[in-house]
């Protein structure tokens, strides 16, 4: 069991003497395997990328220009952008600010192919709009259209939990994330847990 997430996090200083026994780094067999694979060229490139899109942006550059930095540095030309319909009006935005700065953009809206609910068994009280036409989310088909586009890096905006899973899952390109999406805040998935100790503390504790 790892618990990295109530540890003081001493990978971060080096101080190894106050590593707990089950801390990952205290492992090294897994460590040597884990290394390996970092010597392979794409893998390679995108943690070495990664890291100079990091240094060269932290804490000054917007996360939109850290997309645009390392899909840069990665040569990256022909992008993908992964999107909800709720979120249409920034999808539009974000794909003239990418072709702007010399990308080619492929867009795949969440309910292409209007596939009917009722497909994957959706019963018509289950809809969000009972009565009404109501396709799909189609997480596969955006994944497989831009995999059809042989897209190098994909742009996840705003798709349900669950249906980005689906997408992750057949996505050929790596992908990274711009935003995901929190209706009631927003937007700020981490609203909730900055609200954890007061209004959300019902809501979020002591549940069974």
């Amino acid at each position: 069991m790892y618990t990295c997430a109530m540890c003081a996090h001493s990978c971060e200083s080096g101080d190894f003497d106050k590593m707990p026994l089950n801390c990952p780094c205290k492992e090294e067999n897994e460590l040597d395997e884990i290394k390996k694979l970092y010597s392979d060229e794409e893998n390679k490139k995108l943690a070495y990328n990664s890291a100079l899109t990091e240094a060269e942006g932290y804490c000054r550059k917007t996360r939109l220009e850290e997309i645009m930095d390392f899909a840069h540095k990665c040569g990256y030309k022909k992008l993908g952008l992964a999107f909800c319909t709720g979120l249409g009006k920034e999808a539009n935005i974000l794909c003239k600010i990418l072709i702007n700065n010399g990308f080619e953009v492929n867009s795949i809206a969440c309910k292409n192919g209007s596939i009917q609910k009722e497909f994957i068994g959706i019963k018509e009280e289950q809809k969000v709009h009972p009565g009404k036409y109501e396709p799909m989310c189609n997480p596969i088909g955006q994944a497989v259209f831009l995999n059809k586009s042989e897209t190098q890096l994909n742009i996840i905006l705003g798709l349900c939990v669950g249906h980005d899973s689906l997408f992750i899952k057949y996505s050929n390109a790596p992908i990274t994330v711009f935003a995901v999406k929190d209706r009631v805040l927003a937007h700020n998935p981490l609203g909730a847990l900055y609200l954890s100790d007061g209004y959300y503390k019902d809501k979020l504790y002591n549940k069974k």
